[in-house]
């Protein structure tokens, strides 16, 4: 089937499920809203792009799903990055569309140019410049997958002008061809045989659950672990709603903002069982002081969060 790379895009969106699209139009994007008016995507127009942004970051959190926002080039793309840092620094998933000056434009100074792959660079977990209608399927394919498989986060997608014009086969039965980037979801076993050792053998346990449970969807297993184990349990502000609060065994939120009762515990406690989530220092407080009579176990699909705040005794790689 032969299409228009914005046709292509919006074919792409619709055969992965996207049931909303938050933005707001501009002169490049013109040729992907001709298509989407007639698509059964439903667009929410925003008075202002980071609108869009933060929308998008909303409905993922409410939803589960990926969020979609959409802009124009140069300023209306630039309005979007505070959205698009919340929703990297909170690991939501999320792909934001933007559109770009034509191909031959680009580094030229054209009008409403903006490097925006290079501005979002170190706030999304990947960005991709359209070099030819083609791409498209497999690029927005990649994109879902990678926003929303091993530890979620915004990726970006930036589409020039003529690429939306261009013809291009759409085959529709693109799968993900990523090679170096394979997320580890399973802990090893025995990192998770000695885990439950030491959790066994703890006087004082205190398990501090984050927004991963809630990302992973691990909230029925969370109430699982504390019925069997009846271990005290404390939410960070990600992480609440991962367990209820009205349970006699949940004692708060830890932390600068946090209760008298979670902090305490974390003081005198001799094993943190931490899961999906990352020792914010308005968590920790004084690094030094923190949780300084406890072992630490600390489950996290992201390599890079374990020991980086606080030294793991049991480091747990893995979708909590």
């Amino acid at each position: 089937m032969e299409l228009t790379g914005a046709k292509a895009l919006i074919k792409c969106l619709e055969d992965i499920g996207v049931e909303v699209i938050f933005g707001y139009p501009g002169g490049v994007l013109l040729p992907i809203y001709d298509v989407l008016y007639d698509s059964k995507i439903r667009h929410i127009l925003v008075r202002h792009e980071q609108c869009a942004a933060h929308a998008a970051d909303g409905y993922a959190r409410a939803t589960g799903k990926v969020g979609v926002c959409m802009a124009t080039s140069g300023p209306g793309a630039t309005n979007l990055v505070t959205g698009i840092a919340n929703a990297y620094l909170d690991s939501i998933p999320m792909v934001a569309l933007t559109g770009q000056v034509a191909t031959q434009i680009i580094g030229t100074d054209g009008f409403q140019e903006a490097d925006i792959t290079g501005i979002t660079l170190p706030i999304v977990k990947h960005s991709y410049l359209v070099k030819e209608a083609k791409e498209l399927p497999q690029i927005v394919k990649e994109a879902f997958y990678i926003a929303s498989s091993g530890r979620p986060g915004p990726v970006l997608i930036d589409l020039p002008v003529d690429i939306s014009k261009e013809q291009c086969v759409y085959k529709g039965d693109f799968s993900p061809h990523l090679a170096g980037y394979k997320p580890t979801i399973k802990g090893h076993a025995r990192q998770i045989k000695q885990a439950a050792k030491v959790i066994c053998s703890a006087e004082r346990p205190l398990i501090v659950a984050g927004g991963g449970i809630l990302r992973s969807k691990a909230w029925d297993e969370l109430r699982e672990l504390v019925k069997l184990t009846r271990i005290p349990i404390t939410t960070t502000l990600m992480g609440k709603g991962a367990y209820p609060e009205t349970d006699d065994l949940y004692i708060g939120m830890p932390g600068m903002h946090g209760t008298r009762c979670a902090n305490y515990s974390l003081t005198e406690c001799d094993l943190v069982l931490a899961i999906g989530m990352r020792f914010d220092d308005r968590v920790t407080g004084k690094l030094s002081a923190f949780a300084s009579k406890a072992s630490v176990i600390h489950i996290d699909i992201d390599p890079a969060e374990i020991s980086k705040n606080v030294e793991a005794n049991i480091p747990i790689v893995g979708d909590a």
